[in-house]
């Protein structure tokens, strides 16, 4: 059975850096998209970053210029870098792979951005 485990969440002041880690713990076939979404309570899950098998990528508004989704294959690994946090960042962050025949979601990670 396929896991997704997240890694690299935490505590961080305004103006830092984090990365998150997504790491698939089998081979999977390539996957179509790869994307970060996040969620607030009492909010939408929300899409801020996609990248495509064509290598295309896009961000939200909200996270655009500071955060760069990118992978490693080699380590079946996606990252998420957070560059220039704000407190509105805070919230719980998910990974998800998309390919042909499955759709595999990390647990969710517990991003805090203090003021």
């Amino acid at each position: 059975q396929v896991q997704v485990v997240e890694s690299g969440g935490g505590l961080v002041q305004a103006g830092g850096s984090l990365r998150l880690s997504c790491a698939v713990s089998t081979n999977i076939a390539e996957p179509d998209a790869v994307s970060w979404y996040r969620q607030v309570p009492g909010k939408q899950r929300e899409l801020i970053a996609v990248g495509t098998s064509t290598g295309t990528t896009n961000y939200a508004a909200s996270v655009k210029g500071r955060f760069a989704i990118f992978g490693d294959n080699a380590k079946s690994t996606l990252y998420l870098q957070m560059n220039s946090l704000k407190p509105e960042d805070t919230a719980v962050y998910y990974c998800n792979f998309v390919g042909k025949w499955y759709n595999y979601w990390g647990q969710g990670i517990q991003v805090t951005v203090s003021s």
